[in-house]
């Protein structure tokens, strides 16, 4: 059984990443990180009907690109764990309903990639799964339309405002074999420091990734210098900067932090403070997370997304804005 401390849990048989998949639409491809994503496309329409019809299929196309990459149908595969920001998850049912893999929806906003893979590799790591896809994606114009304002108003954005990713990331975990290892986990606790702005979710999700941070090192009897790099999801620059002095002033600063908001898309300044969407941290981690550590670059990071649990409702009744924050490590292979 896994060694559990709170919500920390030390897996006794860790999972492997068999491989992996991640695409993106136009804004993606002048990533930093272009050449490492699968699929590229230049219409964000992806010639679908709908920006929401664009998401799951952008999606499904993750998924059967990360199949082929593992060589397993899927009908080989035990179950599927995904989410997206689209109300009721719809891209992800609609993925699956044109894949057919058993499924479990998740909703943990843009937290949702590492709420997976937590989940997944707790599942391999016992054995009642052989093989596993968790799976996410988001998509700038369907975020907008369902968060914000109409496309065509033409707002002006604030500085604190982040850009939704358009990108989609899919890992197939399997119980045993080669590729990067899971050893352990952490769920986060729902935080919320009363932040209401809209347009400044880094204020809302920096206290989440510091609690949770902070709970894993205490329950593993680690620190942030024994990681080659602490990756939080989808901080950006407000939030990063927010969690770096939250965690200096609980005496446990952080000098290799990074943040997939902030390098998703490098110095763009169109984007504002960063990247944000259930695909930002996932395409990072697809991207360069996972390569980097396959190629042994990397040995131990942590892999922190995070994610605002508000809706389209409690926004406009002008409810707070809560925060959580899923944590796993992830090793280098064994040689």
């Amino acid at each position: 059984m896994a060694a559990q401390n709170g919500s920390t849990m030390r897996l006794p048989h860790p999972p492997t990443v068999a491989t992996w998949a991640t695409a993106g639409g136009k804004r993606e491809s002048t990533s930093p990180f272009a050449q490492g994503f699968d699929l590229l496309y230049d219409d964000n329409r992806l010639e679908r009907k709908t920006w929401e019809q664009a998401e799951a299929f952008l999606l499904e196309q993750t998924a059967r690109r990360c199949l082929e990459k593992g060589s397993i149908t899927p009908e080989q595969v035990n179950l599927a764990l995904a989410g997206d920001l689209q109300a009721q998850c719809t891209a992800s049912g609609y993925a699956m309903r044109q894949l057919q893999i058993p499924f479990a929806g998740l909703y943990g906003a843009c937290s949702t990639m590492a709420e997976s893979l937590a989940l997944g590799a707790c599942l391999s790591s016992t054995g009642l799964a052989e093989q596993i896809l968790v799976m996410t994606a988001s998509h700038f114009c369907a975020a907008e339309r369902q968060f914000r304002m109409p496309l065509n108003y033409g707002g002006m954005r604030t500085p604190t405002s982040q850009w939704t990713a358009t990108a989609a990331g899919c890992v197939l975990l399997r119980s045993e074999g080669q590729g990067v290892r899971i050893p352990s986990v952490s769920f986060g606790r729902v935080q919320d420091l009363q932040v209401k702005d809209i347009t400044n979710m880094g204020a809302a999700m920096a206290p989440a990734a510091a609690d949770t941070l902070l709970r894993y090192f205490q329950a593993m009897g680690v620190s942030a210098n024994e990681f080659d790099a602490i990756f939080t999801g989808d901080l950006g620059q407000v939030g990063s900067e927010l969690l770096e002095q939250l965690m200096a002033q609980a005496g446990m600063p952080l000098h290799n932090h990074q943040d997939c908001g902030c390098l998703l898309y490098g110095s763009d300044p169109q984007v504002g403070a960063g990247g944000s969407g259930c695909g930002c941290s996932a395409a990072v981690l697809g991207t360069h997370i996972l390569p980097e550590l396959e190629s042994g670059r990397y040995r131990r990071v942590l892999f922190v997304a995070t994610g605002a649990l508000m809706s389209q409702a409690t926004f406009l009744q002008k409810e707070s804005i809560p925060g959580i924050a899923h944590l796993v490590e992830l090793t280098a292979p064994e040689k």
